[in-house]
């Protein structure tokens, strides 16, 4: 008599169209955008086309606040979220300080677009080692008002550029002392995360998706 072969079941697949929906939910979709929008937004500042520049980063920036919110209130953070978020937001910063530093009378120096930059390395070799470990490298408040910080003084360097200003006038000393914070905050917030990355490899730390 043959012995009875056992029977495993295995778990019912998603539909093709069903996977693709809970992949490209409304915050991945978003972040998807954020980089088309970093794209055009590249294009204006190619051409000078300065007010564009300042609608394109203010929407792209309200999409990376929506995001970030939609996902956590309705608890679609994905694998993919995880990564494209913060690549959407890394693209747009740092191109954004790139294009800056190199328009003259922006109130952005090459060393701030250096400083941006460097930090976003940094972190994304940290995100790496953390989460190898099993640890989820998620944002910090230091990250959180870096990204503010950040979003301003591009923000106002851009009106800056928009309204034909100069370094001198009182909306350029503005942009200027918000430069000077955002750089701040950069640096402080990298600090943060070496020292928790260092400090606590592989357990819970105040490192982890989002933009970090």
């Amino acid at each position: 008599m043959n012995a009875a072969t056992p029977q495993t079941e295995s778990a019912p697949s998603l539909p093709a169209s069903h996977a693709a929906a809970v992949v490209w939910n409304v915050p991945n979709v978003l972040s998807a955008a954020r980089l088309v929008l970093a794209a055009v937004f590249f294009v204006a500042m190619s051409l000078r086309w300065h007010w564009a520049a300042v609608g394109l980063f203010a929407v792209a920036s309200v999409t990376d606040w929506l995001d970030g919110f939609w996902a956590r209130r309705f608890q679609q953070i994905t694998a993919l979220g995880r990564v494209l978020d913060p690549l959407a937001d890394k693209v747009l910063v740092c191109g954004a300080f790139t294009y800056l530093a190199a328009t003259p009378d922006s109130c952005v120096d090459a060393w701030v677009a250096v400083v941006v930059i460097t930090r976003e390395l940094l972190v994304t070799t940290l995100r790496a080692r953390v989460e190898q470990s099993g640890t989820a490298f998620v944002t910090s408040f230091a990250g959180k008002a870096k990204m503010t910080l950040q979003c301003l003084a591009i923000l106002a360097s851009l009106l800056v550029l928009a309204a034909g200003g100069s370094t001198g006038d009182a909306l350029g000393r503005a942009t200027t002392a918000l430069v000077w914070a955002a750089a701040a905050a950069t640096v402080y917030s990298a600090a943060e995360y070496v020292r928790a990355a260092t400090a606590h490899p592989r357990s819970d730390d105040p490192c982890g998706g989002g933009e970090p």
